[in-house]
């Protein structure tokens, strides 16, 4: 056993020595973020910014908050469902933000969402198997720049 013991610690001197004799790996030059970040250096609220004015703690969200609805797989069931908005008097247009991952989708003007209640959206949901609807910023979370 005592063998076997000075064979290991032998060994582990060997390897030792032979790792050490290997080209130390150099340190990567790291680009300081602020040449690839150029104008913007600091972080800015959204509050703080000039696109959207700050919200009053006692104003609601609700104000800038705008419905969805579709989540449909087929554009022509959005044209569908686009008439079928219309003829019930709601002004709704297709929406161009992000939303085409889980489908397409009809943003409601704020005008028309009192006109587009829970039982409204129960019978469209009837005649649209998919239908989904969403209540989301309208304007989206980050100012354009």
């Amino acid at each position: 056993m005592r063998w076997l013991f000075l064979l290991l610690i032998v060994l582990n001197v060997f390897y030792c020595i032979w790792h050490q004799q290997e080209a130390p790996l150099r340190a990567k030059d790291v680009t300081p973020l602020s040449l690839y970040r150029g104008s913007q250096q600091d972080i800015r609220l959204l509050s703080e910014s000039s696109v959207a004015p700050p919200i009053k703690s006692g104003e609601l969200l609700a104000a800038r908050e705008c419905l969805f609805v579709g989540g449909l797989a087929r554009q022509d069931s959005v044209s569908l469902l686009g008439q079928r908005l219309a003829a019930m008097g709601i002004k709704a247009q297709p929406s161009l933000d992000g939303l085409q991952v889980d489908g397409f989708w009809l943003s409601v003007a704020p005008e028309s969402q009192r006109l587009l209640g829970d039982e409204q959206l129960r019978n469209l949901s009837k005649e649209f198997n998919e239908l989904k609807h969403k209540i989301m910023l309208c304007e989206g979370v980050a100012p354009a720049e």
